[in-house]
């Protein structure tokens, strides 16, 4: 790395600063070797809090945190592929390098798309690249299905960043998920691509393999008696033996979006978060009971076969655990106060089920709930702070008096 910051970036960075006949693409240069190397520049007046973490550092942690959901959904994507094909035989590491064949490129085109935006609106501001696309360039793909095609999820990307980040202002000024705005557009503009269907590369093979996720199985059961063969042979797949017994769903041997499927790798990255103090636990835990109640309260209602599916099940298959340790959290979007953060994370489980049930046309409702509190989180922190004025306010009076 040494030599890389000698020979290369040395000899190239007077063409860059102020003078130089690229001083323009400051920006893009700047991005490149902050990203490599520690900057040199610190602050020369005013107090200041002198600290190790920077956003880059956080950025990468969480990074650190998804990579077990990558691995395993690279390794998972392989898997159903030759289950689809009927080769049983198929070894760990030929499902391995299928799952990266099939994944590697919808993350190069994740970040290409994301950075190439974020590095032009950078060069024409004249701003510094902001880090914050590093999490979000590893999410967008996490979420979608493994066929998702490429053109896409560029387009999806480079929309989230402009519409869902850039015209608020960049990293730290968004309202909304940048990741889940991108599996917004495309569930919107192309919902047929985001259904949740089994990867299968080759065109026409059709087994029992290549149908629906757990959660798009269950939607077809909403409207139906509980006595049809339909649904009596949709919910034996949730029982112990069948595909998305709790177990599957546990260890994520199920289909679903690369990185959703794996409670076990999505635990492994919620204990990174905690333990560097980067995940709310709040959130997290509040997020957890919020669906449980919903599920429980369907329980009780029973009035279809989606209803019926245990609490603690339901909340196992889908997105709802991805979306509860790595979307509810983003400190950016999220509630700030801690009172605010119980109540956000609260509905963002308990609106989650909520939808799934209530809206068949689109049964992972984990994405919309997030969205949906991402909005109302600034009123949240808003009636919060409010309490705590009034509580106060009222103390001092009876001090006072």
């Amino acid at each position: 790395m040494k030599f890389l910051e000698n020979i290369v970036l040395n000899k190239i960075r007077p063409n860059f600063i102020e003078g130089g006949k690229f001083e323009n693409y400051y920006s893009a240069y700047d991005a490149i070797e902050t990203f490599l190397f520690t900057p040199d520049h610190t602050t020369k007046s005013g107090s200041h809090i002198r600290d190790a973490i920077d956003l880059k550092r956080t950025m990468m942690m969480v990074i650190i945190a998804l990579v077990p959901c990558l691995l395993f959904g690279i390794w998972n994507t392989g898997h159903f592929h030759y289950l689809s094909t009927g080769e049983l035989d198929a070894s760990f590491m030929d499902k391995v390098i299928f799952g990266l064949w099939k994944v590697i490129p919808v993350v190069a085109v994740s970040y290409a798309a994301g950075l190439g935006v974020e590095f032009l609106i950078a060069v024409k501001n004249k701003h510094a690249v902001q880090e914050g696309f590093l999490v979000s360039g590893m999410l967008i793909p996490l979420c979608m299905p493994a066929d998702i095609p490429l053109w896409m999820v560029a387009l999806a990307t480079i929309f989230a960043v402009i519409i869902g980040k850039e015209v608020f202002g960049g990293t730290g000024m968004n309202i909304l998920n940048v990741a889940l705005t991108a599996r917004a557009f495309i569930f919107f503009a192309y919902p047929t691509k985001i259904a949740g269907t089994i990867w299968v590369s080759e065109p026409g093979s059709v087994d029992a393999y290549s149908g629906e996720s757990a959660l798009g199985a269950l939607a077809t059961t909403v409207g139906k008696v509980q006595s049809s063969d339909g649904v009596v042979n949709v919910m034996s797949q949730f029982n112990s033996d069948g595909m998305f017994s709790f177990m599957n769903s546990v260890w994520g041997t199920i289909p679903g979006s690369i990185g959703e499927t794996s409670v076990i790798a999505i635990l492994i990255g919620a204990a990174i978060l905690l333990i560097t103090g980067i995940g709310s636990l709040r959130i997290m835990l509040s997020m957890f009971v919020g669906g449980l109640v919903m599920a429980f309260l369907f329980n009780l209602w029973d009035a279809n076969a989606f209803m019926s599916l245990p609490p603690l099940h339901a909340l196992m298959v889908g997105g709802f655990m991805f979306g509860m340790v790595f979307m509810a959290t983003d400190p950016v979007t999220a509630a700030q106060t801690n009172t605010g953060k119980i109540i956000y994370g609260f509905f963002c489980g308990f609106f989650g089920i909520m939808i799934r049930v209530f809206n068949p046309a689109y049964p992972e409702g984990i994405m919309l709930a997030i969205l949906f509190m991402n909005v109302m989180a600034p009123m949240i922190d808003h009636y919060v702070l409010q309490s705590n004025i009034k509580r106060r306010e009222k103390r001092l009076k009876l001090k006072t008096a």
